[in-house]
C-alpha cells in the first residue's frame, strides 16, 4: 500500500510507542525495513505486533478493518496511513493467492518466515535500532539477493504473484535473483496466468514505473514470464529494422533501449514506449528495404487487446493508443500545414507524445530536429493561438438560414484552419467563407440565406 506523506515514519513510532506501552511487542516490518537499511525513503511504513485483532481494535477505534480477519488494520493520522498487523503464520493456500486462514502467533519469528523474500522479512525497532533477522535478510540485502525464504517452489505455488514481484524487487533494486529461486521462477512460470489480471497489471505497472523498466522486462523474459504475460511483446525479439534508420538492431532491442531511458514515469508513457512498435512483428516485410506498412494500425489494435486483457482503465488506454496512433506523425512535422500542426501540438497531454518521440529518437538514428522543431514552435507561439475561441459556431450558421448537415462540421473545420493559419481573424470574415462555402454546396433553405449584421442576435453571440 503506498504511503507518499512524510507523516508515515512518525504515525509507525507512535503506534509502536502506544503497543509497547500497552504491553505488547512492536516493530517495523518488511519493505520499509529493507528501505532503511539500503539507505533509501520508504515508501510506506508496516508495523507487526503480538497485538491481537481485538487489540488493535480497542487501541485504534477508527482503523480500517482492511484485512480484520488476517489481523490487519489500517491507522490513518494526519494523511499518513501505516498497515498494522498482528504477527501471524499462513496456513495452506490453495487458490494460489491467499491462504485459507491464518493461525496468531506471538512470536515474530514466525511472521517473519510466512513471508516472500528475506529480505522482505526483516524487523526493526526505532527505538534500538535492533534488526531481527530470522531469514538471513541482511546478509542478501549486502549480496545484492532476491532469495526465497525456505523452498522456493512452494513459496511460488503458495502465492503466485509473487513470480512477478521476484522481477519487480530485482529491477528496482537493481539485484540479482538468487539462482535456485530464479530456477523456481522459469519452473512455475505457468502459473502466472492463474492470477487475477489486475493483480498482474498492478505489479506489471510497478516495473514499469519504478526506475527498473528495462531491466524488469529482461528478467521477465529470462525467466518465461514475458511468454505468459505478454506474447505480443516477445514477438519483438528477432525482428529486423531498417539499419539506416534503427542502427541499435532489432525491435525488442530497441525498446529495451527506451525503456532503459525512463525515469519513474507515468503508467501512460511507460505502456506507450513498451507498445509503440508491437504492430512492427506483425506487418514485416521485405520490399527493396525492410518496411512495416501499416504497424501503427497494427500496433493500436494490439495495445487495445493487451490493455482490456489486463483491465487497465479507460482513462490510460485512451492515452497510450493516442501515443502509437501519433508516434510516427512527428517526421512529417516540418512539413504540415500550419492548422494541422497546432491540432497536432494541442492533443492531451502532448508532452508524452513529445518525450515517446525524444526517446523513440535517442534509441535508434539519434537525429532530434522534429522534437526541436516543435520546442521552438512551443517557444514562438501563445497557447491561446493552438485552440483559440472559434470565429463562428453552428447555431450562427443556423441562425442565418442554413440548414444543419454534413457540409457544417467540414465549414467549421475549414473555417478553423484559416483561423489557425491566419487567414481569417474576425467573425465577419469567417461569416463570408462560411456562405461561400456552404452555398457551393446548396446545403442552405434557398427563401433564408442571409447573415445577419455581425453580433447581433442571441444565437450570433453564442
Amino acid at each position: 500500500m503506498e504511503n507518499q506523506t512524510p507523516g508515515g515514519a512518525q504515525l509507525a513510532g507512535s503506534i509502536i510507542e502506544k503497543l509497547r506501552a500497552r504491553g505488547h511487542s512492536a516493530y517495523l516490518v518488511g519493505g520499509c525495513v529493507r528501505d532503511l537499511l539500503l539507505g533509501r525513503e520508504p515508501k510506506d511504513y508496516d508495523v507487526a505486533t503480538s497485538a491481537r485483532p481485538e487489540d488493535l481494535l480497542a487501541l485504534f477505534p477508527k482503523a480500517d478493518r482492511v484485512g480484520a480477519h488476517f489481523g490487519v488494520v489500517l491507522v490513518n493520522e494526519g494523511g499518513a496511513h501505516v498497515e498494522v498487523a498482528t504477527f501471524r503464520s499462513d496456513m495452506e493456500y490453495l487458490d494460489g493467492r491467499h491462504p485459507v486462514g491464518v493461525r496468531f502467533e506471538t512470536d515474530p519469528r514466525e511472521d517473519a518466515l510466512r513471508r516472500d523474500f528475506t529480505i522482505n522479512a526483516l524487523l526493526l525497532d526505532p527505538v534500538s535500532g535492533e534488526v531481527l533477522d530470522f531469514a538471513g535478510g541482511r546478509r542478501d540485502l549486502e549480496a545484492g539477493l532476491i532469495r526465497a525464504i525456505g523452498d522456493p517452489q512452494k513459496r511460488f505455488r503458495e502465492d503466485h504473484l509473487r513470480l512477478l514481484r521476484a522481477a519487480r524487487f530485482a529491477a528496482r533494486l537493481d539485484f540479482e535473483i538468487e539462482p535456485a529461486t530464479f530456477d523456481a521462477i522459469r519452473a512455475s512460470a505457468g502459473l502466472i496466468r492463474d492470477v487475477a489480471p489486475e493483480r498482474v497489471r498492478d505489479e506489471l505497472s510497478r516495473i514499469l514505473t519504478e526506475g527498473g523498466a528495462k531491466r524488469g522486462m529482461e528478467l521477465m523474459d529470462a525467466a518465461g514470464l514475458l511468454h505468459e504475460i505478454l506474447p505480443e511483446v516477445e514477438a519483438m525479439k528477432g525482428v529486423e529494422q531498417p539499419p539506416e534508420f534503427h542502427p541499435e538492431g532489432d525491435v525488442w532491442t530497441h525498446t529495451l533501449l527506451m525503456l532503459g531511458r525512463l525515469r519513474e514515469p507515468l503508467i501512460t508513457l511507460a505502456l506507450g514506449v513498451l507498445l509503440h512498435d508491437v504492430g512492427k512483428p506483425g506487418t514485416f516485410r521485405i520490399a527493396g528495404r525492410i518496411r512495416f506498412d501499416g504497424h501503427v494500425e497494427l500496433g493500436v489494435e494490439i495495445a487495445r487487446r493487451i490493455m482490456a486483457r489486463l483491465r487497465y482503465s479507460n482513462a490510460v488506454c485512451d492515452q497510450v493508443l493516442e501515443l502509437i496512433a501519433n508516434h510516427m506523425r512527428f517526421k512529417d512535422v516540418p512539413a504540415m500545414r500550419e492548422s494541422t500542426l497546432k491540432r497536432f501540438m494541442r492533443l492531451p497531454d502532448f508532452e508524452e507524445h513529445m518525450e515517446l518521440h525524444r526517446l523513440d529518437c535517442l534509441s535508434s538514428h539519434g537525429q532530434l530536429a522534429s522534437y526541436e522543431f516543435i520546442r521552438e514552435k512551443q517557444r514562438e507561439t501563445p497557447a491561446g493561438e493552438l485552440k483559440p475561441k472559434p470565429l463562428v459556431t453552428g447555431r450562427d450558421l443556423i441562425a442565418a438560414g442554413y440548414r444543419p448537415g454534413p457540409m457544417f462540421s467540414i465549414v467549421l473545420n475549414e473555417i478553423e484552419d484559416a483561423q489557425l493559419e491566419g487567414r481569417i481573424a474576425n467573425r465577419d470574415q469567417a461569416l463570408d467563407m462560411a456562405r461561400e462555402r456552404l452555398d457551393a454546396g446548396m446545403n442552405v433553405s434557398n427563401s433564408e440565406r442571409s447573415f445577419p449584421p455581425p453580433n447581433t442576435g442571441s444565437a450570433a453571440r453564442e
